[in-house]
């Protein structure tokens, strides 16, 4: 990537809703080049998708939490398996695949605290794999949108 690609993915990644002109506009490019640009970023797997970010409180997810799982035996098939089920879970907001003491690292959002209880006693302590979990509930979250490449 030269400085043009990292300039486009920092405009995108402030506004993906601008139009291939303007974005073409703020670099000081043809608006040709600019297009050119953003399918090569796309095809070469740096561009990966355009998103809309929504308020988890708006969709009745205003109590979210960090849930570190430990499971057993540690096999690929375990950890395949268990991965599946997990992101498959409507309280799963991520998986994480986790090297260390904890095997996974599930950020949930649910509707308040009851039902946070609930997704753990019902849903996690009955699976047969699970040797193991602890929670911390997220009071705020700093997301940073705009990540640079690191030289």
């Amino acid at each position: 990537m030269d400085e043009l690609d990292s300039e486009i993915v920092r405009l995108l990644q402030t506004n993906a809703r601008q139009s291939n002109r303007e974005l073409a506009r703020q670099l000081g490019v043809a608006p040709s080049t600019c297009l050119e640009r953003v399918r090569s970023l796309t095809r070469r797997g740096v561009i990966r998708g355009y998103h809309a970010e929504i308020d988890p409180a708006a969709l009745n997810r205003s109590v979210q939490a960090m849930v570190s799982v430990q499971v057993r035996p540690l096999s690929r098939a375990v950890i395949n398996a268990f991965k599946s089920s997990a992101a498959a879970m409507p309280e799963v907001l991520s998986v994480f695949v986790l090297a260390g003491g904890d095997d996974f690292l599930l950020h949930v959002a649910v509707q308040d605290l009851d039902h946070l209880h609930s997704f753990l006693l019902d849903r996690l302590s009955k699976r047969k794999e699970i040797v193991g979990f602890r929670t911390s509930v997220i009071f705020q979250q700093v997301h940073n949108t705009v990540p640079e490449r690191l030289t």
